[in-house]
């Protein structure tokens, strides 16, 4: 096997053997073997940049190192498992590691007295092999065995507080809501091996550029398998579970948001994209511009701010997902990359507030005021500055201000867009490009809106903001680490040079980038408005929020009260959970109940 395979297989397994000491012996080892967790998934990151520093050195966009294993073979159907490691698959490592170690270092400081703290470490070590499982596995059928350990992972993490009704709803409503998503995926792979006979990826994609699978089923095959995406990458119309996985600790929403199972569907349409038609390619540009929408506006009216960070994880997600619809390949997986860094910081930057908050209002024996309610927060700037300045990063990243990372990859999306729509003349991705543009000014304005509710203005409250404190450098160390990625992450031309739209057996190529001298003067034309309208929408964003929150200009519950309609509207989250609650949950219960009965008096009458 290649040094560089073996390498993959180490970082991938080094998690998974601390996660099996840890459930047997972690009571008895010192600290209940969070150092083991951190050191393991420390030696995977170390691992992980040896095998990116490889691809550095070869920087050849075509760079692929793979082996497969023969494990059942009866008749004419083998199935072979195999490892490969691509530029992607190192680009991959390298930022699930990294994240991992730093929200493990936070976790340290953040879960300290937790009742279950050894098993927590666990759960994450596991969480973090299934994702790093998921990115070096070159098959349908290894990708799918490891889809499925994330969904089990993030259920046991989003549950760790269990003891609360709320977090074990959470919990199996994420479950639960990921297996409709995960049955089309099921169903799409055994569509590719019934045609094609097997899961490799290689082997799939030259079997589709040799015709071995065409449409219908080629389109329905990669629709179907898109579905898991849907609901992994929390896509319209199963978005609902994750801003509920908000009641699990805030580490993990950071893990869930940034680096672990969001990213995985997003990963797993652009590593399968050779299945997509232009027809699944046009579907999955409107569910992921549709849900980057129906987030954003969303976000805008939530005060908790969690709730806000998650429905901005939802729609960045739908940018991610609407980049790959309309061919931008690079761009998608570049803004999954970027938004990693900005969005763990977010997350940690916000468990640092809500930290301290929680230590706060303890002290005053306050157990009734919620400390993720902004409108309890209020001038934390002077109280926790190290905190204040990284998320104020992360926000202008996110936001989309020139020269930070956020800005190049987010300029990149509505670049591939605008350029789809020049090429094809189809109104609707030139609705798709308007809709991405103006979401980015929603973006901005509700980012700085958090930010501003949060660290600036007086305090909600004098006696809470007296006890406030800064995190400790533990916890305060993994933020400056991901400020600094988030403002660097996005120069050099290194990602495009080696994360490349795959050249071959690609179904759509023609249509998706028209002949050279069109496409050519597309791309010039698209990038060029595409920068100028991307920093002025995330201008005009940042300017009304700082008129509504910093400057206090107007009045947003006057706004509010005006458009109340609208704003409950928003608030209630579209009414999605009361719409599944009326249709999907009562059609089942009242089915369910109809079989007990049936089974009572009839089978059994």
């Amino acid at each position: 096997m290649d040094t560089i395979l073996i390498q993959a297989v180490a970082i991938v397994l080094l998690p998974l053997a601390a996660f099996t000491i840890l459930i047997f012996f972690g009571k008895r080892l010192p600290r209940q073997g969070d150092w083991l967790m951190t050191g393991a998934i420390a030696v995977s990151l170390l691992l992980s940049i040896i095998i990116l520093g490889q691809v550095f050195r070869t920087y050849d966009p075509n760079f692929r190192v793979a082996q497969s294993f023969e494990w059942i073979s009866i008749g004419s159907i083998n199935i072979t498992p195999g490892l490969a490691v691509d530029n992607l698959t190192a680009v991959m490592l390298f930022v699930v590691t990294l994240i991992s170690t730093l929200v493990y270092l936070f976790s340290i400081g953040y879960m300290e007295g937790d009742v279950r703290y050894g098993r927590y470490f666990a759960y994450l070590g596991f969480f973090s092999f299934s994702m790093l499982g998921l990115v070096v596995v070159d098959s349908f059928f290894g990708i799918y065995i490891f889809w499925e350990l994330v969904g089990v992972s993030s259920y046991l993490l989003i549950g760790h507080w269990y003891e609360k009704d709320s977090a074990s709803d959470a919990a199996k409503k994420a479950f639960l809501v990921n297996r409709i998503g995960d049955i089309g995926m099921l169903i799409g792979i055994m569509i590719i091996f019934a045609h094609l006979g097997t899961f490799n990826y290689q082997e799939v994609f030259s079997g589709i550029a040799g015709g071995g699978l065409l449409d219908p089923w080629l389109t329905a095959a990669g629709v179907l398998v898109f579905l898991g995406a849907i609901g992994k990458s929390a896509q319209f119309p199963l978005h609902v579970w994750l801003p509920d996985a908000m009641e699990g600790p805030t580490p993990v929403s950071a893990l869930i948001h940034a680096a672990t199972m969001v990213a995985a569907g997003v990963y797993m349409v652009g590593r399968t994209f050779p299945l997509y038609t232009e027809s699944a390619l046009l579907f999955i540009a409107i569910i992921g511009t549709i849900t980057a929408f129906i987030a954003a506006t969303i976000a805008i009216a939530q005060m908790d701010i969690k709730k806000v960070l998650a429905y901005s994880t939802v729609s960045q997600l739908g940018y991610m997902v609407a980049a790959l619809g309309v061919g931008g390949y690079t761009a998608g997986l570049f803004h999954l990359m970027t938004h990693a860094f900005f969005k763990a910081l977010l997350f940690l930057g916000s468990g640092s507030v809500i930290h301290a908050m929680h230590h706060a209002l303890h002290k005053l024996h306050d157990h009734d005021t919620d400390p993720q309610d902004m409108r309890n927060m209020g001038g934390l700037r002077a109280k926790l500055p190290l905190t204040f300045a990284t998320m104020a990063i992360a926000t202008c990243a996110i936001a989309g201000v020139p020269f930070l990372s956020g800005f190049f990859s987010k300029d990149a999306i509505l670049a591939a867009a605008l350029e789809k729509a020049l090429i094809t003349h189809n109104p609707v991705h030139m609705i798709i490009f308007v809709t991405l543009v103006f979401c980015a000014g929603m973006t901005a304005f509700y980012m700085f809106r958090m930010l501003y509710l949060t660290f600036t203005g007086k305090p909600a409250r004098e006696e809470v903001h007296q006890h406030a404190h800064e995190s400790p450098s533990v916890m305060t160390i993994p933020l400056i680490v991901l400020a600094i990625l988030s403002i660097v992450g996005g120069y050099g031309s290194w990602f495009s040079d080696l994360i490349r739209k795959p050249e071959m057996f690609a179904a759509a190529r023609a249509l998706l980038e028209g002949s050279g001298a069109e496409h050519e003067a597309a791309a010039h034309t698209a990038h060029v408005v595409a920068m100028y309208l991307s920093i002025a929408i995330a201008g005009l964003g940042i300017l009304l929020a700082t008129a509504f929150y910093f400057w206090k200009k107007f009045s947003a519950d006057a706004w509010a009260a005006r458009f109340k309609s609208v704003h409950n509207f928003l608030w209630n989250k579209w009414y999605f959970d009361e719409l599944y609650a009326a249709t999907a949950i009562a059609g089942t219960l009242a089915f369910s109940r109809i079989s007990a009965w049936f089974d009572a008096n009839i089978i059994d009458g």
